[in-house]
């Protein structure tokens, strides 16, 4: 296979993984789980770049495809249209060479079977270069921002001071955290080893076992992944674990515990005075979370299951402290998941702020007098957040908001609500994360 030919294979996979998530509905991880395996190994770092950037860009580059056309594509190929974009990422965002993107992208419409616009795209993609397309702004505020009006317009009325900072931090590449193992030493020792290893890396002050790696790097890179010393967890992520915990023993509850980074985190701060138990309703899911725990050489009960629907596995004994890290928007987290932009709709708030509850209500019997539910969600809109907590707070007689968290070097990343506290996408290189800590009293 010829180096045109193995670009435009490339190029053609690239474009079928951005039509099944724009056009098909299809999340980008599972796009690429289907896809990935048809190119090589060494080729893989590429598709990704181009599928997650295409989708990140994805309406500024809509905007400069409709502008560049005549007339729209017919939907039966809008996998044309996605590979027009990704051309089109490839000639403003990439270093990759003019004639090399324009020639293995043309060659990549024929195998998508679409022998016949490949004159389109190469009339498409050389007059972009030629009208200097990617130095005009697009009039749209959408395509200005990279995100549908209805985040941008949530985003502003929740955050009318951030909203833009936001969104900024939602465009950009997430960095790679760890989570070091405290058993195997310190963050500042975990340091040293990737050092050793060639890996350039900084602690992080707020959170004793966090590590940003300067470039992200595949697992096996790093020095005693298999052997559970350190997992892959955003630094954010990483304040529920000592949070429910301080000051706990006994029975624990990780009610939506997949896929397990959370669980982990507790057992590595528990020890031996935790009794944890990991659910998910999503039994394939709490695979994952066996495979976590596994790896980092703890046990706990797993159950498939339900957590809002107790009375199917619920035994009667009262949790110590139960973790609700809440099925949400996850739009703390876009900077990851760049699908999620094209895959939520505004009205999916509403129905999960209503699951949120229903869970929030159903687990707080569960939870034993004088116990805490910490309250979590990736996400940065208020109704998912602290409207459910003041919701719940204002119906539950023996529910307060607790504020246990004596880390201030944390607090000072963190801006308070009337309930709970969020971190907001991109501070300090964090996701936005939202939590309320809540105890039962008498």
């Amino acid at each position: 296979m010829s180096d045109i030919e193995k670009g435009a294979k490339l190029r053609a996979t690239a474009a079928q993984i951005v039509d099944a998530v724009a056009s098909r509905g299809q999340s980008l991880d599972a796009a690429l789980r289907k896809s990935e395996g048809r190119v090589a190994k060494d080729d893989r770092s590429l598709l990704r770049l181009l599928s997650y950037g295409v989708l990140r860009h994805h309406w500024r580059l809509q905007s400069w495809v409709d502008a560049l056309l005549d007339r729209p594509i017919k939907s039966r190929d809008s996998v044309v249209n996605a590979l027009l974009a990704i051309g089109l990422y490839q000639l403003n965002d990439t270093r990759i060479p003019d004639h090399a993107v324009v020639s293995q992208t043309v060659e990549a419409a024929r195998q998508l079977r679409r022998p016949k616009h490949a004159p389109l795209v190469n009339a498409i993609l050389r007059r972009a270069l030629r009208d200097r397309i990617f130095e005009k702004t697009p009039s749209n505020e959408d395509a200005v921002h990279d995100h549908p009006l209805w985040i941008i317009d949530a985003l502003k009325a929740d955050w009318p001071d951030d909203w833009d900072n936001i969104v900024a931090a939602n465009n950009a590449r997430a960095p790679m955290w760890l989570r070091v193992n405290p058993a195997h030493g310190s963050a500042a020792d975990y340091v040293d080893r990737l050092e050793a290893a060639a890996i350039g890396s900084e602690p992080f002050a707020a959170l004793p076992q966090a590590v940003r790696l300067l470039e992200p790097r595949p697992v096996e890179a790093l020095p005693g992944f298999e052997e559970g010393h350190v997992s892959v967890q955003d630094a954010a992520a990483q304040l529920a674990g000592p949070w429910l915990v301080d000051g706990i023993s006994g029975r624990v509850l990780d009610a939506c515990a997949a896929p397990g980074g959370k669980s982990g985190h507790l057992l590595e701060l528990g020890g031996g005075r935790i009794n944890l138990t990991c659910m998910d309703k999503d039994e394939a899911r709490l695979g994952s979370v066996s495979e976590n725990l596994n790896r980092l050489g703890f046990d706990a009960t797993l159950i498939a299951a339900d957590a809002s629907n107790p009375k199917e596995w619920w035994d009667g004994s009262p949790f110590d402290a139960i973790l609700l890290d809440a099925p949400c928007s996850a739009s703390g987290v876009i900077r990851r998941h760049p699908d999620i932009k094209l895959l939520r709709r505004q009205a999916d708030l509403d129905r999960l702020a209503q699951l949120q509850s229903e869970l929030l209500v159903a687990l707080w019997p569960l939870l034993a007098r004088g116990g805490r539910l910490l309250y979590v969600t990736c996400s940065t809109f208020a109704v998912e957040n602290d409207a459910v907590v003041a919701r719940f707070l204002r119906d539950t007689v023996d529910a307060q908001e607790e504020d246990v968290l004596q880390n201030n070097n944390i607090r000072d990343l963190m801006r308070t609500k009337a309930c709970g506290h969020y971190i907001l996408p991109g501070t300090a290189g964090l996701d936005g994360f939202y939590y309320a800590g809540l105890r039962k009293v008498s």
